[in-house]
């Protein structure tokens, strides 16, 4: 069994982290080296871990303001793959691929693997992990990759990078069409969202600890990471109900949460830093934007 000190995971406050700022999002404008530095230097007095979803320019300009900066964070890297199957449960569109999309699809998530090992291998005192994608198995994705695809992409990086390897994904999962993937990753990393399922937030930490547990009780031998796990502060009461969040509730949902897991020696990735303006739909109360 892999311990979460030979994994370079020691306990530690951990955060997910993008830096898009008002009229910029990936694909398009990108945050500049001024203002992640200034970002960072925002979170660095409370967060060790902070973990990034993308090889991308963003990502980049992450790593070398905390070289640069010298900075004392660890970051877990992850890979962002994209649809290879088309997913008819998608209620947002995940089925419309055409097949030379698939395959182009296919090219660039191998582009995306390489990245990633190419990253770890240029900075190995500052990535302490690498995931070989992010919600893709899921059965509501809309970049559905197949799990034989997962474990091909795990052993790649495995093969040709030195740190600990992982696959991030929804908890559902890994109770049943993700246990192929739990035998080949380093350790388990989930994602948990009671207010998503309509749980209140006196529900809220008794659910995280079914989900984490329901996993980690299936593969007693094997580390279970939360990577995701978090509270809106908005919506439009499409998904979450409108009158169950607020930051009110978002400061019950961390402090709770947190006291769990520094308690049982979990460790926790709390989504997420900064609001970013382009996720999800255009509404304004759109729960992604909050």
């Amino acid at each position: 069994m892999n311990s979460f000190k030979e994994l370079d995971l020691s306990p530690g406050r951990a955060l997910c982290y993008s830096s898009f700022r008002e009229g910029k999002q990936p694909g398009g404008i990108n945050p500049t080296y001024e203002e992640v530095k200034e970002d960072l230097l925002i979170l660095k007095e409370h967060w060790k871990y902070l973990r990034l979803y993308d090889c991308d320019e963003h990502s980049e300009t992450v790593l070398k303001v905390i070289q640069q900066e010298k900075l004392p964070y660890k970051i877990m890297l992850c890979a962002y793959i994209m649809a290879e199957m088309n997913n008819l449960g998608c209620p947002w569109g995940g089925a419309s691929y055409t097949e030379e999309q698939l395959v182009e699809n296919k090219f660039k998530n191998l582009h995306q693997i390489q990245k990633l090992i190419d990253l770890g291998n240029q900075y190995p005192d500052i990535i302490c992990n690498l995931s070989a994608g992010n919600e893709a198995c899921v059965d509501w994705t809309d970049h559905y990759v197949s799990v034989s695809s997962v474990m091909a992409y795990v052993m790649l990086i495995k093969k040709n990078a030195k740190q600990s390897v992982t696959f991030c994904e929804n908890y559902l999962p890994w109770l049943d069409k993700l246990k192929p993937v739990a035998e080949v990753v380093d350790f388990i990393s989930i994602h948990t969202y009671p207010v998503w399922e309509y749980k209140n937030i006196h529900e809220a930490l008794d659910y995280t600890k079914e989900n984490y547990l329901a996993v980690a009780n299936m593969y007693p031998d094997i580390p279970v990471v939360i990577t995701e796990a978090g509270w809106a502060t908005n919506s439009n009461g499409k998904g979450i109900d409108a009158h169950n969040v607020s930051e009110e509730n978002q400061e019950i949902y961390y402090k709770n949460l947190v006291n769990w897991t520094d308690n049982d020696a979990i460790l926790c990735v709390v989504f997420e830093a900064f609001d970013e303006s382009w996720k999800g739909s255009n509404e304004p109360l759109e729960p992604e934007k909050h």
